[in-house]
């Protein structure tokens, strides 16, 4: 994003950043313009953020205080803290956190496995793990709640299915 192109944010969130940074204005604009243009390559390259009710969803499974991922003007304000890697965007850097994988940078990854330690107040949303891809630091110690890979099989008797046999799709 260049300097002199204009960007938007909502209201609400410009006036909770700004109280958090307090004197920094021009450094958190700075900031927006970065996380803006780091936000929209990653999108360019297929990344969607996490909605807030899933990430609300993710808090309530360890009363999460602290969201470890996604950009400064997207990370919602019912976390205590937030940031990404040594960016910290409000609040302490400490507590059970949700943690957006996918929205990390290799380094911040590797950064965030070696902070954790043994602690296990930690929530990490991601995509499912290809079968030729290594196991992630977290997977090692984490315990899988949920997981959206598809299993084809036979369809269950009065289940729909798509015209190529998948599940779950109306067909027409």
């Amino acid at each position: 994003m260049e300097p002199h192109r204009g960007w938007t944010i909502a209201s609400s969130t410009w006036i909770f950043l700004r109280k958090r940074w307090l004197d920094r204005e021009q450094e958190l604009i700075t900031v927006i313009q970065e996380e803006t243009k780091r936000t929209e390559e990653k999108e360019e390259a297929g990344y969607r953020s996490s909605t807030w009710s899933i990430l609300q969803a993710l808090q309530k499974i360890n009363k999460a205080k602290r969201l470890e991922g996604e950009a400064v003007m997207s990370a919602p304000a019912f976390f205590q803290s937030a940031g990404r890697g040594d960016l910290k965007f409000w609040g302490e850097d400490d507590g059970p956190t949700v943690v957006v994988w996918e929205n990390l940078s290799e380094s911040e990854q590797e950064q965030w496995s070696e902070k954790i330690g043994k602690s296990k107040d930690w929530v990490v949303w991601c995509r499912s793990r290809k079968k030729d891809e290594e196991q992630r630091p977290f997977e090692v110690d984490g315990k899988e709640i949920f997981s959206n890979r598809g299993k084809q099989g036979k369809p269950k008797a009065r289940e729909k299915t798509d015209k190529t046999g998948g599940k779950g799709q109306s067909v027409r």
